[in-house]
């Protein structure tokens, strides 16, 4: 039965190749890649339990998937030869786990084993073996480690080609064999595989591995390798990285740090990542030297994500490449935090995301971003916001005089919400598409701010088309804050009202009839009213997930009462 399951996911991952390739080279069979995608998801979730029948069901899925993704890009005309040839290998993975069913109850599957036969499964594998090597390696790397060593067992064709397969070694509590540690299982892995090496995630318990990190970071296995990811899981204190971790600098496309600390040194080492393009720091120590120098470093950088980093007060960036930023700063006391960030030149930025606002920095500084799109979660916990010549002190605008044109997605959480706090940062984005506000009720409020035609605010007038309000409490002050946007936005389609905690049906329409007006300003805006549970618009933060148009958009969480 293994030997139907690891057929079928071996056609799930092909279809993935498939959908991937669709999606890069053409726009157009965006939609249809991400059907694909999630049918591959769907095959590797039945792999673990699925019986020889489900599994090939899952792969022919899987292909129709593929498939689809395939005729889509034909309307692309870059598309249409890489579609066609991805389609063809997602095609061929999917006839694989059919020929493999009548061998799955006689076929079991050992890892790194020279001697074992492979079974009543052809010599190549099924049709899928015809591929050249470069395809199957490529397949094979995108398996989970266990998987990807378990191949060798399909057949003769397919038994040295895990070896010579871009290694994918994540090392963590999974990888365990019988009698073996994850420790000796990675230190085996290492030494059975003749590299290159395409991903090596450490997530475990330092002390588990201290005497065997640098041996393995030194392994040939590993060589040219382009995914990097080090988390120290439940480390007391912070691991200082060892200097051979530094020699995959060429070669990186994507790195990830979490829980260690980051020498002085390195400044020295003046390190280049040519390819580096996806950069997070998450739990780290590292001065204001060493950042700068890593970053000064990263020429192709699209998106940096740097979450309570000790040590650096102030980080300043310049890059013709990067697009999207997600920071906050750390919350030890004890420590060097992050007190400023400074965007002095970054023409290509089109996200800054403040994942979590509440503890800084105090100093947001946009000297130059004329492409940026996104913008938020901006608090009054944020002492100082500059933009350009225009500042905001606690979210008072002080000076208004520079306005930036470039940006449609703006999300805020000001004290209130107060109406004229808003109003401001709405004259300095008159573009504006798309706006969130969380309420934090304060008693006092007074939203009843009249607008005057006579000093127009372009994105009223011209752009704001959907306003989404979290926390809405129904009183006065929220209702006039509601209305001042129903009565005055005039391309509005929609308002997405969100409350915190759960009401009486019968209080839903009687806040319709408050908030509906004979004289709203777009007749064809629609007044959605939903409870659900209280929302925070930093928990889900794509920094590196460019393919998503609005990070702050997500599904609700719902209403247990209302369900």
């Amino acid at each position: 039965m293994e030997a139907a399951v690891m057929a079928a996911s071996v056609a799930a991952a092909a279809a993935k190749e498939a959908a991937l390739a669709a999606s890069v080279a053409a726009k157009d069979a965006a939609l249809a890649a991400a059907t694909a995608k999630d049918a591959v998801l769907a095959a590797l979730g039945l792999a673990a339990t699925a019986t020889a029948k489900d599994a090939a069901l899952a792969a022919a899925t899987a292909k129709e998937a593929a498939v689809a993704a395939s005729a889509a890009a034909l309307h692309a005309k870059e598309a249409a030869d890489v579609a066609a040839t991805a389609g063809e290998v997602a095609s061929r993975a999917a006839d694989v786990a059919v020929a493999a069913v009548p061998a799955a109850r006689e076929h079991r599957f050992h890892p790194i084993d020279d001697n074992q036969d492979s079974g009543n499964i052809d010599d190549d594998g099924g049709s899928i073996g015809v591929l050249p090597d470069a395809v199957l390696g490529s397949i094979i790397s995108l398996l989970p480690t266990k998987d990807g060593i378990r191949t060798q067992a399909i057949s003769r064709r397919w038994r040295p080609l895990w070896r010579s397969a871009p290694l994918n070694l994540v090392v963590d509590n999974k990888l365990t064999g019988k009698d073996c540690s994850t420790a000796d299982l990675t230190t085996k892995i290492l030494a059975e595989h003749s590299g290159p090496a395409r991903r090596f995630l450490l997530c475990t318990y330092i002390s588990d591995c201290f005497n065997k990190f640098e041996h393995w970071l030194s392994s040939r296995a590993l060589d040219n390798l382009h995914e990097l990811e080090i988390n120290y899981k439940f480390c007391y204190g912070y691991y200082l990285l060892p200097l051979s971790m530094y020699r995959f600098a060429p070669t990186l496309r994507l790195a990830k740090f979490s829980v260690c600390h980051f020498p002085d040194s390195i400044v020295q080492l003046s390190l280049k990542f040519p390819s580096l393009k996806q950069l997070t720091m998450e739990n780290v120590t590292i001065s204001e030297d060493a950042l700068q120098s890593i970053l000064s470093g990263c020429n192709v950088l699209e998106s940096l994500e740097l979450k309570n980093t000790l040590g650096t007060a102030r980080v300043c960036i310049s890059s013709q490449t990067i697009k999207s930023i997600g920071f906050c700063t750390g919350w030890r006391k004890e420590s060097v935090l992050l007190q400023e960030l400074v965007i002095a030149d970054a023409p290509c930025l089109e996200r800054l995301l403040p994942l979590g606002p509440q503890f800084g920095p105090a100093t947001i500084r946009v000297i130059s971003a004329p492409k940026l799109k996104i913008l938020g979660v901006l608090s009054k916990d944020i002492s100082e916001l500059h933009f350009g010549t225009t500042f905001f002190q606690k979210m008072i605008a002080v000076s208004l005089t520079t306005k930036m044109h470039s940006v449609r997605i703006l999300v805020l959480e000001p004290a209130g919400p107060y109406l004229d706090i808003v109003v401001n940062f709405l004259k300095c984005f008159p573009c504006l598409e798309r706006l969130y506000v969380t309420f934090q009720s304060e008693t006092g409020m007074d939203n009843s701010w009249k607008y005057d035609p006579l000093d127009p605010i372009e994105c009223l007038e011209l752009h704001l088309k959907e306003v989404v309000l979290k926390n809405y409490d129904g009183t006065r002050p929220s209702i006039d804050f509601a209305k001042f946007f129903i009565l005055n936005a005039k391309v509005l389609k929609e308002m997405k009202i969100k409350l915190p905690f759960h009401r009486m049906k019968n209080w839903f329409p009687k806040q319709h009839r408050l908030l509906r007006t004979e004289h709203r300003a777009s007749r064809d805006a629609r007044i959605e009213l939903t409870c659900c549970i209280s929302e925070n618009l930093t928990d889900n933060m794509h920094t590196h997930d460019l393919s998503i148009a609005d990070p702050f958009e997500m599904p609700s969480k719902g209403c247990f009462p209302c369900s």
